[in-house]
């Protein structure tokens, strides 16, 4: 018997098909920044293959973001380590 859904790597590759035309109008420099975006969602295949959300674009996006919060804890950490101090934008605040 066949899969009822695609995997998440097809669903993935498709999903990087569809945004070419609005890759192709960005800079250069975002351009590099929206290909690390799919990198980072690539990383987390297997995560978002065990998820099986109804939508999968959402354990794209959540790939996404974790990334991103790792990089931040990283820089945090890199900071502090220097003796630097960063700040939560204002809004921020207020939710943590």
């Amino acid at each position: 018997m066949g899969r009822t859904i695609p995997t998440f790597t097809n669903y993935l590759e498709n999903e990087i098909s569809s945004w070419a035309s609005f890759r192709r109008a960005l800079t250069r420099e975002d351009r590099e920044a929206f290909d690390q975006l799919f990198r980072y969602a690539k990383l987390h295949i297997a995560e978002a293959s065990c998820a099986a959300r109804p939508i999968p674009f959402d354990a794209l996006v959540l790939a996404i973001l974790l990334e991103q919060q790792k990089e931040i804890r990283r820089l945090k950490a890199e900071n502090a380590a220097a003796g630097k101090t960063m700040s939560l934008i204002p809004i921020l605040r207020r939710v943590v």
